[in-house]
């Protein structure tokens, strides 16, 4: 595999950075290819770790970018965004984590900043998207002729990670549907919770994509290049696709949350009904025992053998008439 070199011709990590804060530095001809001399190169992709300190001295003090997009790298996230400045197109974009662990599973941001000869990106978090694009630019199976041909994959990389986010979310939602279905719903309210909240979280995503790119071309079209305004547009309209998937995927969690809550309030009308018989069956018992329960004088039949049973019999007669009522008014 090739190795990544910096300008001194070091090699460097994609996952470690090196004195400057950089994960690697790649070249590009005009035809897209990959080199290691700089002096061919049509553009260059740098990638930083945002969280080192040496890489936000260095992006500080990088002369190239305006000052704007100096202080949207360095500053504190303010959610996702993008815009034009001085022909610098920048922004930050959401992008799934790299699942090493389960722990580190979820949304992280990649900030750049790109003109025609150079594109600069910033992560705090390896990047699933960002990492694929790096490995198809270390084995040449893709060519990047432009800054936005490669942010246009990495953005495409992370729709289709949504989107195999929301696909495993919709066989999620079978599978608890089905259940649902067959009264096997007992354990289902947790994975149904954890199931909407993982679906909020990518749908806003998705309506933030669709309002930068939408933005971008409200605001900037005539700004930009051609490439540029087709490559938003085409992101604009995949994002838009997997924000209506999501709002369906939505809408299917609280249609089966409203029929487990509904299953929820059968089961505990069951119950209470239940109850309800019992509470009835009793009291007749209950009043009965406690009368003769008293000790006072002039109870009837204490001195009768035949008085406990002739009382047993009395109360079972009534609360057997008292449950056939009950059942009979349950059943009106």
């Amino acid at each position: 595999m090739n190795i990544a070199l910096n300008a001194e011709g070091t090699p460097l990590s994609p996952y470690l950075p090196d004195e400057h804060g950089l994960f690697f530095i790649y070249h590009f001809t005009a035809d897209g290819l990959r080199t290691k001399d700089a002096a061919e190169a049509a553009w260059t992709w740098r990638s930083y770790q945002l969280s080192d300190l040496r890489a936000r001295r260095e992006i500080a003090a990088e002369a190239a970018l305006p000052a704007p997009v100096r202080e949207a790298f360095l500053g504190a996230s303010q959610g996702c965004h993008i815009d034009l400045e001085d022909d610098w197109l920048y922004g930050d974009l959401p992008d799934l984590r790299h699942d090493y662990s389960a722990e580190a599973r979820g949304l992280g941001h990649f900030r750049f900043a790109l003109n025609e000869k150079m594109l600069i990106g910033a992560r705090k978090q390896p990047l699933e998207s960002v990492d694929l694009i790096r490995k198809a630019v270390e084995s040449g199976s893709r060519k990047f002729r432009s800054p936005a041909d490669l942010i246009e994959a990495v953005m495409g990389q992370s729709l289709d990670g949504m989107a195999a986010e929301l696909h495993g979310l919709g066989d999620t939602l079978d599978g608890i549907e089905d259940r649902i279905v067959r009264d096997a719903w007992h354990s289902e309210r947790q994975s149904l919770v954890e199931a909407r909240r993982q679906l909020v979280v990518i749908h806003r995503q998705m309506a933030t994509l669709t309002n930068l790119f939408r933005h971008l071309d409200h605001s900037h079209r005539n700004e930009l290049p051609d490439p540029i305004n087709d490559m938003a547009t085409r992101l604009s309209h995949r994002a838009h696709t997997l924000y209506h998937d999501g709002e369906q995927l939505q809408a299917r969690t609280r249609l089966l949350q409203d029929e487990l809550m509904a299953k929820l309030t059968m089961q505990s009308n069951q119950l209470l009904y239940v109850l309800s018989v019992m509470t009835a069956v009793l009291l007749p018992m209950t009043i009965i025992s406690g009368l003769f329960g008293m000790n006072v004088g002039g109870l009837p039949m204490v001195n009768t053998p035949m008085g406990f049973w002739v009382v047993t019999a009395i109360a079972t007669v009534i609360a057997a008439a008292t449950y056939l009522f009950v059942r009979r008014l349950g059943r009106m």
